[in-house]
């Protein structure tokens, strides 16, 4: 008698247009016994199109729901790996920061002329340069030129621009030299407009002999690594 009550109430709710699942759902029977009840009725053509929009709904918010389980896993992940990082390294000797600046040297740094100078746009990175000309090479700020390079649709956000790296790199305007305008192949605003600063170029006057120095130490490490 239940049984039957219960197939009865299925065969309502299928003909109001709703879901085998949801009428699963709702009188907690399995979804194959509902299948075979409902077997024979027929939906109209406006059920079964409020039935397919459901579905795309329905299967949009789960791939969203499951995105975001995803990006939140990852974003989890990214933060113990950090930790853990920051926490590996610990703080750096004055010989670890040789090496780190070697190694961007060896990257990043110019080969062609007898003169010191690094190009990059990674401020973090132009901090830890920075750090080696200073506590490893011993590198006055008085020595650093430097210049910006960037399109020149930023052309108007010159002094904003230059300010950023003044302070990134610790050295004053007043030895900034000219900067390099790209030419703009569009004018199109990117959203990242207001917060590019192009890359900076870093170089070291009288620098010669600290080159042949740099030179020689990236072929030490070269010897003791490959």
């Amino acid at each position: 008698m239940a049984k039957s009550k219960e197939k009865n109430e299925a065969i309502k709710l299928r003909k109001r247009g709703k879901s085998i699942k949801d009428i699963a759902k709702k009188l907690k029977i399995a979804k194959s016994t509902i299948s075979l009840w409902c077997r024979d009725i027929e939906l109209t053509s406006q059920q079964l199109s409020e039935l397919h929009k459901k579905m795309i709904k329905g299967g949009y918010i789960g791939r969203m729901k499951g995105a975001r389980m995803q990006f939140e896993r990852r974003i989890k992940k990214i933060k113990e790996y950090n930790s853990k990082g920051i926490e590996e390294i610990g703080k750096l000797s004055k010989r670890d920061i040789l090496i780190a600046g070697i190694a961007l040297y060896w990257g990043e740094g110019s080969k062609k002329r007898r003169c010191l100078s690094f190009c990059n746009s990674d401020p973090e990175m132009l901090k830890i340069f920075i750090k080696f000309l200073k506590e490893v090479l011993s590198v006055g700020k008085n020595r650093l030129k430097a210049w910006v390079c960037i399109n020149e649709i930023h052309r108007n956000r010159l002094e904003e621009v230059e300010d950023y790296w003044s302070k990134i790199i610790g050295i004053s305007r007043s030895q900034f030299i000219k900067t390099t305008f790209i030419k703009a192949k569009n004018k199109k605003r990117y959203n990242n407009f207001p917060t590019h600063y192009g890359t900076i170029t870093i170089r070291v006057s009288a620098s010669a002999d600290i080159f042949y120095k740099i030179n020689g130490l990236i072929e030490g490490l070269k010897s003791n690594v490959i």
